[in-house]
C-alpha cells in the first residue's frame, strides 16, 4: 500500500450533504458551512471561486474543485457577483436578496433554483466531520484547487447526476460512496499536475530508496523500526537514507514515523472502543504512557481528551 492509498483508506464520508443548484446569472452562492472538505463539479456553465486572501480561481463545465477548511467562500457567475443564497451547515440555505423562489429537499439531496434548464448547473458534496478526513491530506492541499474535467475521470462524475435524479432508498450510503471515489481521482489528477506543489511524501514514493521506506514504515506502522533498520531494509547507509528522506519528505524517518502513528491512533480513539493501552501497541508505543506523552507532543492534548472531543 502506498502513502496515498493509506491516508485515502481513513477518508470515509459520512452523511455528506449533498446540492444541486440550478440558477441563472447573475447567481452566487455565499458558503458558510463550515464544512473541513467540500467537492464541486459543475454540469452545466462556468463559475469563480472566491475566498478571502485568495485569487479568484475559474471553473469550467465538469471541472472538479475541492476546497478545503471550514472559512467562508463564494462561487459565483463572476467575480463581483453579490450571492442571492447563503448555505449554512447541514445545507440549510437561507435565501439572500435577489433569491430563486423554489427549494427542495429529499433524501440526502437539497435542490436550488426554479428552472431545470437553468444556465447554470452545480453539483456539490461536503464531509461533515473533520475526522472523516485525514489532518495529514487535509494540509497537503490549498484552500481552493481545481482539476480540468480532461483530467478527472469523467464517469465518476457522471455518476452523481444519475443518482441524484432517483428519489430510492440507500440513497445517501450511494452519494457517500461517490464522493468518495470523486475525491480520489481528483487528488490522483491534481497531484499529477507541476503547480500542485505536491507534498514531499507524494514525490518521494517514486524515489526507489524513499518510496520503499515510506511504503515499510506504512505497512508495518507497529514495527519497532530504527533509520538502521531501515537503511538495512532499503540497501542504503544511515546517512545516506536520513539525508535522502529529509531531503525529499522534509522531515527524518523516525519524525514521519511518530507523525503517522499518532495519526492512526487519533483514528482509532475516534472510531473504536480500543483501550489506550491496545492503541498503543497496535500502533507501535510500549504502553499507554508511552504513546500519551508522543500523542500530548504532536497533538497537544491527551488521547482521552482526543477521545472525548471526537
Amino acid at each position: 500500500m502506498d502513502v496515498l492509498d493509506d491516508l485515502l483508506a481513513g477518508t470515509r464520508a459520512r452523511g455528506g450533504v449533498f446540492n444541486l443548484t440550478i440558477l441563472d446569472p447573475p447567481w452566487g452562492l455565499h458558503i458558510v458551512d463550515e464544512a473541513p472538505l467540500a467537492l464541486a463539479t459543475l454540469v452545466r456553465g462556468s463559475a469563480w471561486i472566491i475566498r478571502d486572501g485568495q485569487p479568484p480561481v475559474r471553473m469550467e463545465e465538469r471541472d472538479v474543485a475541492v476546497l478545503t477548511g471550514p472559512e467562508p467562500y463564494v462561487v459565483a457567475d463572476q467575480p463581483d457577483t453579490e450571492p442571492n443564497l447563503r448555505i449554512h451547515p447541514g445545507g440549510i440555505c437561507e435565501p439572500l436578496p435577489g433569491a430563486p423562489i423554489d427549494y427542495s429537499a429529499r433524501l440526502g439531496v437539497r435542490t436550488y433554483g426554479a428552472r431545470p434548464d437553468g444556465e447554470a448547473m452545480a453539483v456539490s458534496g461536503t464531509y461533515q466531520l473533520e475526522g472523516d478526513v485525514s489532518r495529514r491530506l487535509l494540509t497537503a492541499l490549498p484552500p481552493v484547487l481545481v482539476v480540468p474535467a480532461a483530467e478527472v475521470a469523467g464517469h465518476v462524475m457522471d455518476m452523481v447526476m444519475g443518482e441524484i435524479q432517483r428519489d430510492e432508498p440507500g440513497q445517501q450510503s450511494v452519494l457517500d460512496r461517490w464522493l468518495d471515489l470523486a475525491l480520489i481521482t481528483t487528488l490522483r489528477a491534481w497531484f499529477a499536475r507541476p503547480e500542485s506543489h505536491a507534498p514531499g511524501w507524494y514525490q518521494a514514493q517514486s524515489d526507489p530508496v524513499v518510496g520503499l521506506a515510506l511504503r515499510l514504515l506504512h505497512e508495518e506502522p507497529a514495527h519497532p523500526w530504527s533509520v538502521v533498520e531501515l537503511a538495512d531494509r532499503t540497501g542504503v547507509s544511515r546517512a545516506s537514507l536520513a539525508r535522502r528522506f529529509s531531503g525529499l519528505v522534509g522531515e527524518a524517518p523516525m519524525a514521519y514515523l511518530t507523525g503517522w502513528r499518532i495519526a492512526l491512533a487519533a483514528d482509532l480513539l475516534r472510531e473504536t472502543t480500543d483501550t489506550v493501552e491496545s492503541i498503543a501497541r497496535k500502533v507501535g508505543y510500549a504502553n499507554a504512557f508511552a504513546l500519551s506523552v508522543a500523542f500530548k507532543r504532536v497533538r497537544g492534548t491527551s488521547p482521552t481528551a482526543h477521545r472525548r472531543a471526537a
